[in-house]
């Protein structure tokens, strides 16, 4: 059994995976065997995270740019492929928030939001899909969100970049299935995460989400790692077009 999640030989490009969901996401594949490539815009805290996995025995190494930067990306992917001879595995996870109240958004600030958790992630998909279809296989998983099928009041732009993003998913996989891409999300509900602290802070907001879920908590980072090994993997090969949901159940009650 413990073949089907093996990742050895595998090389994984993690976006926004400095900290938060994405370093779970990188460390987990990283212990599944892969080569993980870290992604994130401060170079100095991608080398700290490497060589965190390194000191663990684990294969790994950083690629700093900005996701959002269409030349940067489009000059990492290549990049990336010359030095470990393939791409297997690509999570688009890089995300931001911001909320405030409808009459005080600007339009900056909603372009930024789309930018990141939206744009970004096609982009990537784009670039990475190449070397995939060359190949003839790869994985490409997006980081939704409870959001892209539940919304809150004041984060518009992130309800309709996730939702976007999970109808990207379906999209890409209809498009590069045939050419044995699979393309699949995982849709996060509430987790311990620095994007979170705030909310995290606020002692009535705690409560509502401890309420809320049926496992009573919030969600632990490492805890969202399984669900990407098990989309990266021989385990999740006839996965496609699926969002799975790891919330701790809060998306199937109401």
């Amino acid at each position: 059994m413990t073949g089907l999640f093996s990742l050895a030989g595998k090389v994984a490009l993690v976006s926004g995976a400095s900290r938060g969901l994405g370093w779970a996401m990188a460390q987990g594949l990283a212990e599944a065997g892969a080569h993980v490539v870290i992604n994130g815009r401060d170079a100095a805290r991608l080398d700290a995270r490497v060589a965190e996995l390194r000191d663990r025995g684990f294969a790994a190494s950083a690629a700093a740019f900005d996701v959002t930067d269409e030349t940067a990306l489009g000059d990492a992917i290549p990049a990336i492929v010359a030095r470990q001879g393939r791409l297997d595995i690509a999570i688009g996870n890089a995300g931001i928030q911001h909320r405030s109240p409808l009459p005080d958004w600007k339009l900056a600030d909603w372009q930024r939001v789309i930018d990141t958790n939206l744009t970004a992630c096609f982009a990537l998909a784009r670039e990475a899909s190449a070397p995939m279809i060359r190949q003839g296989a790869g994985r490409i998983i997006f980081t939704t969100s409870i959001a892209a099928s539940l919304a809150r009041a004041t984060i518009p732009a992130y309800v309709a970049a996730k939702s976007g993003l999970w109808g990207l998913t379906k999209a890409l996989a209809a498009e590069l299935g045939p050419q044995g891409i699979n393309v699949n999300a995982i849709g996060p509900g509430y987790f311990e995460t620095e994007m979170n602290e705030a909310l995290i802070a606020n002692a009535e907001f705690s409560a509502w989400v401890k309420g809320r879920t049926p496992l009573r908590r919030w969600g632990r980072p490492r805890e969202i790692a399984g669900a990407a090994v098990f989309l990266a993997s021989e385990a999740g090969s006839y996965v496609n077009g699926h969002q799975l949901m790891v919330d701790g159940g809060f998306s199937a009650v109401f």
